[in-house]
């Protein structure tokens, strides 16, 4: 069993180095698929929704993988050369201050109109109620994740880490946004 887990994680290496973009991509899809997956048992959903999961690995594809190679990209630009506990730190507050309250806020959008397909009055009262606690609760937790992160992990595999614990945090996130009605209809 060794040898295959082996010979896949090498393969799973390759594409990384050829093809990071589309590697990290179907990564984020897959790892978002299954979070809502598990989300959904979590919630006592007696049959998979499997559209569901599937506009799940959709965000996780066109967009949390993207955005998050995109962002690393960015982020080794901005600080190029520098290294430290500084440099660890201000990479997390950039982090913090931009892109954690944007994701936090677009997921619920998402969840809302694509995933559950409310209309947008109600979305929007949804993410006014439930949005700064989302967000308050992610800067208890993220920049802890962020440290960790840019500390740590070489580059290349920032998106994967980031992208594996933000399926334990998309779990939290599925399970708030979820809507009474929602939860009745199953």
């Amino acid at each position: 069993m060794s040898d295959i887990v082996t010979v896949a994680w090498k393969k799973y290496l390759l594409q990384l180095q050829n093809h990071p973009l589309r590697t990290k991509a179907i990564t984020a899809g897959v790892l978002a698929g299954c979070s809502d997956a598990v989300a959904q048992k979590i919630a006592g959903v007696k049959k998979l929704q499997l559209k569901r999961s599937l506009l799940f690995m959709i965000y996780g594809f066109a967009y949390s993988g993207p955005f998050g190679h995109f962002l690393h990209k960015l982020m080794e630009q901005i600080f190029k050369g520098k290294k430290g506990n500084e440099t660890v730190a201000k990479k997390v507050i950039l982090e913090q201050l931009t892109t954690s309250p944007w994701n936090n806020f677009f997921f619920l959008l998402y969840y809302g109109l694509v995933v559950e397909g409310r209309p947008w009055a109600l979305v929007k009262n949804k993410v006014r109620k439930d949005y700064p606690t989302i967000q308050l609760t992610a800067w208890k937790f993220w920049p802890i994740i962020g440290w960790i992160n840019y500390q740590y992990m070489p580059v290349q595999f920032r998106v994967i880490f980031h992208s594996f614990v933000a399926s334990c945090w998309s779990i939290f996130l599925n399970l708030k946004a979820r809507s009474v009605a929602t939860i009745k209809k199953d």
